[in-house]
């Protein structure tokens, strides 16, 4: 049964001709929260992905951001081993030049490998992400990133228990049906025209990657010399690998055959070599696009709603640690004494550096009410031994919501993610913030990953009486939206929105709203740059779905956001940005409106509260 969205009234979207739209049947969302970033991305990071890749929130939904162009493989050879395919983007990336200077093209690619050869893939596709963020044109970065996406994918499912469990469940021909169901709703609802091509061969090379793997090997008990491995992979590109392939029929054609081969040569099921072709084509699409298993998509809902059972942490996988990006308040980590900036060392007394990162954070999931135990350190401070019992979180959809200023009346408060409940939960915190005397709202959007589209919407619309607030646009006519204000519920409100370079997706469409509106002031630094619309459509078969990117959106004055992002009126240097630390507004409240004091902890905080009281003193 697919997800349903419902629109509020002041929250219809408007076809150019300036009907109003159906309910769309599935969520769009924005993200990556791909959990990656765990857990989440992303962010980071929590989808999803994008990011931030490698970012956890822990119920292990991947919410990671991803790298800024698409990737996808080209032809394969036709006889021996092949060695990396050729990645070629399918929108035109025209910004950057072509290659980086020799010496810090060296210096990334000689990091990744080095994580590359440690089977750290997750750190690897993050590293790569991060060099492509300024480098996006450049060749050999882009092959190796998307050599680090196939590699920590096929992790990431074999240490899904539903994916695992979804090799035996489905059968020969019920894996065919959920390939072709897949590639029809590529055909149908992706932003660009499929290569049908490239998602084919991009299938051999994922199941050549799987074969080499000792975990896939493992799983699907295959007994094969190093040199009977090496013929079976030659045989199944001399014969599969240059096969015409124009259509979704074409493509799972190809794939049952080299299932059909691989069943042959060395006992492996159908269903595990087909899988590896339905996720290779969800994942090459692009870097939010993406195949869910079914605890996948189950984690997506749950980010929707803004609840999982889990620690309540973001992760980041760091020099063999995991990092402590943010600690969710009343979650199980806060009240076991971890805090953001902390480092988890070990996981039930096996030290991360022996794990992947997805291994560890497997290790951190688990039903509610049971037990794990992790071996964390503050900096500076003696390692300490924590158990943590995994229960239901609340992911809150504001935090800090404060008067940080009384003498001049400027309230705060952070949006972390845009929820289904977001816009309701800002409605009342307005007034409650009203009722304390806010004369001025800093609305801070930095590392907000995204969420759902419709709740940005409706979030903008609250401080904006007409207007447009975003539009989309995609290959599909019913794709083709104008999100428009009401005058009605307006809050007039003066108003600042902190953004950096880890706002994306949704809170781009909040920012770029009220910057072409002229409604308020941004502060801190660039946004990331992802202007694209994900739909989640649930597949027929082992509970999975896909996360497809359907529409590219568009600031008021029609401005792509893809690849630009929102720039900010007033500019804080991204090398004196810091996380936000409100214990120290009393000191900031006392500051002269004046010079930025760049060794403010937070200076795009400080620069916020001067803002606010520039745009009071205009009124």
């Amino acid at each position: 049964m697919r997800c349903r969205l419902r629109l509020s009234p002041e929250a219809k979207p408007r076809r150019r001709d300036g009907a109003t739209s159906p309910h769309t049947e599935d969520e769009h969302l924005m993200q990556n929260w791909a959990f990656t970033r765990s857990c989440g991305t992303k962010r980071r990071r929590i989808w999803n992905v994008g990011s931030r890749l490698s970012l956890f929130l822990l119920s292990m939904f991947l919410l990671s951001m991803g790298a800024l162009s698409p990737v996808a493989l080209g032809q394969l050879p036709s006889v021996g081993i092949p060695a990396i395919g050729v990645p070629a983007s399918s929108e035109p990336v025209t910004i950057l030049p072509e290659a980086l200077p020799s010496n810090a093209l060296s210096a990334v690619l000689e990091e990744g490998r080095k994580l590359e050869s440690n089977s750290r893939w997750g750190e690897a596709l993050s590293h790569y992400e991060e060099a492509l963020r300024e480098h996006r044109s450049n060749k050999t970065l882009l092959e190796r990133h998307n050599l680090a996406k196939l590699h920590y994918s096929l992790d990431r499912r074999y240490h899904d228990r539903s994916f695992r469990k979804s090799i035996s469940a489905l059968s020969g021909q019920q894996v065919s049906s959920l390939y072709t169901e897949l590639l029809q709703k590529i055909r149908t609802h992706y932003v660009n025209v499929p290569a049908w091509r490239t998602l084919g061969t991009r299938g051999l090379r994922a199941i050549d990657i799987a074969l080499a793997s000792s975990d896939f090997r493992s799983f699907n008990r295959l007994q094969m010399t190093t040199e009977q491995l090496a013929q079976l992979r030659r045989e199944m590109f001399q014969r599969i690998g240059q096969r015409t392939l124009y259509s979704p029929n074409d493509v799972v054609a190809m794939a049952g055959e080299t299932a059909r081969l691989l069943e042959a040569r060395a006992g492996l099921s159908q269903t595990a070599t087909m899988l590896e072709f339905v996720a290779a084509a969800a994942n090459g699409l692009d870097n939010y696009s993406a195949y869910l298993t079914a605890d996948q998509l189950r984690e997506v809902y749950e980010q929707i709603e803004g609840n999982f059972v889990g620690l309540g942490v973001e992760l980041k996988a760091e020099s063999g640690a995991l990092l402590i990006v943010h600690v969710i308040p009343g979650s199980p980590a806060e009240k076991a004494g971890i805090l953001a900036q902390d480092r988890i060392v070990a996981v039930d007394g096996k030290s991360t550096v022996e794990l992947s990162t997805d291994e560890a954070a497997s290790m951190l999931t688990g039903a509610e009410g049971s037990w794990v135990q992790v071996t964390a350190y503050s900096p500076g401070q003696q390692p300490r031994v924590l158990n943590i019992r995994r229960a239901h979180v609340e992911v809150p959809s504001l935090e800090n919501v404060k008067i940080v200023d009384t003498d001049f009346g400027i309230a705060y408060l952070k949006i972390p993610a845009f929820q289904k409940t977001t816009s309701r939960d800002l409605e009342a915190a307005l007034w409650d913030l009203h009722r304390q005397g806010m004369r001025s709202l800093i609305l801070d959007l930095r590392g907000n990953p995204g969420g759902l589209l419709t709740s940005s919407v409706e979030v903008a619309d609250k401080f904006l009486t007409q207007g447009n607030i975003v539009s989309t646009q995609g290959r599909s006519a019913q794709e083709d939206f104008n999100y428009q204000a009401h005058y009605g519920g307006t809050w007039r409100v003066p108003l600042v929105v902190l953004i950096d370079g880890d706002s994306a997706s949704a809170s781009e469409i909040f920012a770029g709203a009220i910057k072409d509106n002229k409604r308020g002031t941004i502060v801190g630094t660039t946004s990331y740059g992802k202007g694209s619309v994900q739909g989640i459509f649930p597949l027929g078969y082992a509970g999975a779905g896909i996360r497809l990117t359907t529409a590219k959106f568009f600031s008021p004055n029609n401005v792509p956001i893809s690849h630009r992002g929102v720039d900010p009126d007033v500019v804080i240097d991204k090398h004196f940005v810091a996380k936000p630390n409100l214990s120290e507004t009393s000191s900031v409240r006392t500051k002269a409106i004046g010079k930025i004091n760049q060794k403010s902890p937070d200076a795009i905080l400080q620069a916020g509260i001067r803002a606010a009281r520039s745009r009071i003193a205009a009124r």
